[in-house]
């Protein structure tokens, strides 16, 4: 201690340059108390091979998404009845739009594949190849206006899927269903909603998907498929609702689904996306629809297309 006065006192510059080199040194040597973002939190990660391990991990990567969103809103907001959709181009021009609180970050533990056309009327699917040889699968389709090319392909790439087809806009599936395909589709007139509506005039004939379900025999849905031009809002609602309220599982693997989500406030869309994380069902991919967009200056991009995962109860793509 002694020799080291004795250093400063004779060598003053000396001993300054030996401070400023020490100082620095020892802030980055030695540990310190730190408590790191969210978005830095480390999540163990390993190559799994077993399906029921990669679907865990996914599912740990998700929570952690949903920790950031959380964190997202009290930046922004800090309620989610303080967020718009998509914020006016006004001081101070918050950094955001509604998609990107809800992306697609459930890790699909199998191939995705895009089914159908490139541009609106194709979609995205997690492990089809689950699906090749499935003696029993079945597709539901809601929505067809005239573009059949994701069931075509779905019939391309399976040998024993059949699909059941509903809008009542149109007569039947699109000419992109081959005729030596024909065989293994089914087409009704009706629509999907949260009650049945069996038409006596103009309207519609309207089921609900239980109701579908029961009139064809069926216990479970592989891939469902929906695209009923805002609708689903209402519609998926009672859905989950019915069968939560039985204490059952959703009656599906998979979903494709478009939002249209005109007109909606965002803490309704919040509490609505987070029914769907209730019932299990995981956004393993998203395609937002510009289309509009470009026809428009004044329109936003209130339309995207998901595809949902779903992790509770017996399925193809997560047993």
């Amino acid at each position: 201690m002694v020799s080291a006065i004795n250093v400063f006192v004779r060598h003053p510059r000396y001993a300054l340059c030996l401070v400023l080199v020490l100082v620095p040194a020892l802030y980055l040597i030695l540990p310190l108390h730190y408590e790191p973002p969210v978005s830095s939190l480390h999540i163990p990660l390993h190559d799994y091979t077993d399906l029921t391990s990669k679907v865990a991990q996914s599912e740990a990567i998700y929570q952690h998404t949903i920790q950031e969103r959380e964190g997202l809103i009290e930046r922004f907001g800090p309620q989610p009845s303080d967020l718009d959709l998509f914020p006016p181009n006004t001081p101070p021009w918050p950094p955001y739009t509604v998609w990107d609180f809800f992306p697609a970050a459930f890790n699909c533990p199998h191939e995705v594949r895009r089914i159908g056309v490139l541009g609106d009327g194709g979609k995205w699917v997690c492990g089809l190849s689950r699906l090749a040889e499935k003696k029993d699968c079945v597709i539901y389709s809601f929505g067809i206006n005239e573009e059949s090319s994701f069931e075509a392909g779905l019939l391309a790439n399976t040998n024993h899927c059949k699909i059941w087809g509903y809008d009542f806009s149109v007569k039947g599936f699109a000419k992109q269903i081959p005729y030596s395909q024909k065989h293994r589709t089914i087409f009704h007139p009706y629509g999907l909603a949260g009650t049945d509506h069996v038409s006596t005039g103009d309207e519609p004939t309207m089921y609900t998907l239980e109701t579908l379900m029961k009139m064809n025999g069926h216990q479970h849905i592989d891939i469902l498929k929906i695209d009923i031009e805002g609708w689903e809002f209402e519609t998926m609602t009672d859905i989950l609702k019915s069968f939560s309220e039985k204490g059952l599982p959703l009656p599906f693997g998979q979903l494709q689904i478009e939002i249209h989500i005109w007109n909606k406030k965002f803490d309704y869309f919040l509490k609505w996306w987070e029914g769907f994380e209730e019932a299990g069902l995981r956004p393993f991919w998203t395609e937002p629809n510009l289309v509009y967009v470009n026809y428009a200056d004044s329109r936003k991009p209130d339309l995207a297309e998901y595809s949902f995962l779903n992790i509770k109860g017996d399925n193809a793509f997560t047993s």
